[in-house]
């Protein structure tokens, strides 16, 4: 397997189990997030984000996961899933590219229909951070 697609697995991985450890060694201490072309986010502020949609989400998880190198890092394509607190089933697809410098993960960005999405948003915005 191609270390970037590999770096990429353990990278969701990390993601979808909650293992913050991970993600830290998999990335670089000033790795940024950008979702849909919006403001920059930390690292720190990208695993706070992510660990209110793993515990608003029964069953959450990363499905159809398609990974491939690119000559800057890789990029991955996949289903967010899970269940919602009103009980409905909840899909969404994402694309995310990573650079990757000096075998850490520099930069992710996230590209996402808002529409898939505004479920998600109303579940975060119905329940305090």
């Amino acid at each position: 397997m191609d270390p970037m697609v590999r770096r990429a697995q353990a990278l969701f991985e990390a993601f979808q189990a909650g293992d913050e450890r991970a993600v830290y060694a998999l990335c670089s201490p000033d790795c940024q997030a950008i979702q849909n072309g919006g403001p920059a986010m930390t690292l720190q502020t990208l695993l706070r984000f992510s660990d209110r949609v793993r515990s608003l989400m029964r069953d959450f998880r990363y499905e159809d996961c398609r990974r491939m190198p690119t000559p800057e890092g890789f990029v991955e394509e996949h289903r967010v899933c899970g269940t919602l607190p009103d009980g409905t089933v909840f899909e969404m697809i994402a694309c995310i590219v990573a650079d990757v410098r000096d075998d850490r993960i520099t930069e992710l960005r996230e590209y996402f229909d808002s529409a898939q999405a505004t479920r998600l948003a109303e579940a975060l915005a119905a329940r305090p951070a």
